[in-house]
């Protein structure tokens, strides 16, 4: 299997970026069953400040899916076809993904699109152009919420940009779909929001009823009160204030 070309990444570290601009710092997951192609992809985007995590199967891909801004995923997997992973990625919701792989033929680059991932690298590539393609590939993301940048709701703040939650000055971790629902909540603040576009609108088309119930416990239990999100009786959810 072809590699990232390794001298790629001491300039960027050393900081001669050769006019290659500071990406911002997101959650990647690496799908890679090659343990050194993995290895030199880890650490290479751990020096830009990523946070990195690797796993080496579909299924284990699926299960953190949410945890993660952005998947890198080979298409040559021991459990999974690489495009099953990707089809299955782009039904349970907006996750962006891009094929780094060794098919590199104009079929394998169409299935691969048509499958859903978001952009297609060809093994061996450039360390500069992938983190060109991953900029690319989260400013078409980002664009998705292109209203407020910083939804502030007492003590809660809400940066759309960088999606990033605070309470009281403090940054609180969640997950990508987390994030959703509570930039869904907060961007109608005087509503309750009913569960059938929370569902339609999180998850598209794959969800259950429990889907939406855990992950406002989970929110809930994240931002210490309950009262944060209310729960109306057969509408929905509408966000409170603790």
């Amino acid at each position: 299997m072809g590699r990232p070309d390794p001298t790629e990444v001491p300039p960027r570290v050393s900081g001669q970026t050769g006019g290659l601009q500071p990406s911002a710092a997101w959650r990647v997951l690496v799908v890679e069953s090659d343990t050194e192609d993995a290895e030199l992809l880890v650490r290479g985007l751990q020096r830009h400040s990523h946070h990195v995590e690797r796993v080496d199967s579909g299924m284990a891909a699926l299960r953190v899916l949410d945890d993660f801004d952005l998947l890198l995923l080979d298409l040559e997997l021991p459990d999974l076809d690489g495009l099953e992973v990707c089809r299955r990625v782009r039904s349970a919701g907006s996750v962006p993904v891009i094929a780094v792989t060794s098919r590199g033929t104009e079929l394998d680059r169409v299935l691969g699109l048509q499958a859903g991932a978001d952009d297609y690298l060809v093994k061996p590539y450039g360390f500069r152009e992938l983190l060109a393609r991953m900029d690319a590939v989260m400013r078409r993301v980002q664009v998705q919420h292109p209203a407020t940048r910083v939804i502030s709701h007492g003590a809660l703040s809400i940066d759309t940009a960088a999606r990033q939650v605070s309470l009281d000055g403090r940054q609180i971790e969640v997950t990508r779909k987390e994030f959703d629902l509570l930039h869904l909540l907060a961007s109608h603040p005087d509503a309750v929001v009913p569960r059938n576009r929370i569902m339609q609108q999180v998850w598209g088309d794959v969800w259950s009823r429990r889907t939406v119930d855990t992950h406002v416990s989970s929110l809930r239990h994240k931002l210490g009160s309950s009262e944060w999100i209310i729960t109306v009786r057969g509408v929905g959810f509408q966000l409170g204030r603790a």
